[in-house]
């Protein structure tokens, strides 16, 4: 671990894995188009999906010397967000952000045999174990209609890549329906990379045409504070309500998960039960882990009799 990110040295290999900036020498292996595992320059060979690539670019990163395929890697669906992957190779399994669960579009990560295993735990607490997606879907649509019988807009947040996705598969039944603009510009995308989204109008484009005042309606838009200017108007503007989507939502702890008017438990990630299934599933006998409750996760692999350690800077320099 660098504080460049996680390079791997095994069989004359030269692999990053999500670098913050690539390697000119290796392959760079990147694992989805969230902003957070994106590379801030080119150089070198980067390994990811093509919808990876696609939406890097929307996000403002052309990806130079792309490849989709490199002989002895293996790109496998880790279920996070559309065309996220994990990277299999010389024995070695390296997670990315992933998520084993279906979600309307987003099937369940797909976990193999592996010695190594490098896997992210966001959530690797037993406080975290999230609600089946048909509860969720339950309570929400039971909660939008009761404000829609009291004529009240209704606005859902959640990241604008990913979560905005599934959010529209899940409840863009309801209409009007209307979009934050950065929201409908993402989902185009994915309409243009196969993906059925139903389709609505803009918030700038509905605010210019009064179509607004017509409530109520529903609106899908990024996850954001309360005191946003955006939804400050909404609320001032509209009388609309919010209600975020968020895996923090779990916690008390958490504040920032618990930041609308209503707060839905929902992530594109494992929950706890989740990761150490998935760690038992790939029979690894070594589990390094990282993004997250490192040290928990870690020691809690270990009263599993799991040999597992926190993969921090300059905690190894090279394994196979």
């Amino acid at each position: 671990m660098t504080k460049n990110g996680i390079l791997c040295e095994t069989e004359g290999k030269r692999v990053s894995l999500d670098p913050k900036k690539t390697d000119s020498m290796g392959v760079n292996f990147v694992s989805h188009a969230h902003s957070d595992h994106l590379p801030s320059k080119n150089g070198g060979t980067i390994l990811a999906s093509i919808e990876t690539s696609e939406i890097a670019n929307l996000r403002g990163f052309k990806m130079e010397n792309h490849v989709q395929n490199i002989v002895d890697f293996s790109l496998i669906d880790s279920g996070h967000i559309l065309g996220a992957k994990s990277l299999l190779f010389d024995d070695i399994f390296y997670t990315g952000d992933i998520c084993t669960r279906d979600r309307g579009f987003l099937k369940g990560g797909i976990i193999p045999k592996c010695k190594t295993l490098i896997t992210e735990c966001t959530f690797g607490l037993p406080e975290f174990v999230f609600p089946k997606l048909d509860v969720i879907q339950k309570q929400v649509n039971e909660l939008i209609s009761e404000l829609y019988g009291k004529g009240i807009p209704v606005i859902l947040l959640g990241y604008q890549l990913g979560k905005a996705q599934t959010i529209t598969q899940l409840f863009g039944h309801w209409g009007p329906l209307y979009f934050h603009d950065s929201v409908k510009q993402m989902n185009a995308l994915h309409q243009k990379l196969g993906i059925s989204l139903n389709d609505g109008i803009g918030h700038t484009e509905a605010e210019k045409n009064g179509l607004l005042k017509n409530k109520p309606w529903v609106m899908i838009a990024p996850l954001m504070s309360e005191k946003n200017q955006f939804l400050k108007d909404m609320k001032s503007k509209y009388g609309a309500v919010t209600i975020g989507f968020s895996g923090w939502a779990q916690s008390p702890r958490f504040a920032f998960g618990r930041r609308s008017d209503y707060s839905i438990i929902m992530s594109d990630h494992c929950d706890f039960n989740e990761l150490v299934d998935l760690v038992i599933r790939s029979e690894a006998e070594q589990v390094y882990t990282i993004h997250g409750f490192v040290e928990e996760f870690a020691a809690h692999l270990r009263t599993l009799g799991i040999s597992a350690q926190p993969l921090r800077e300059n905690s190894l320099d090279d394994f196979t």
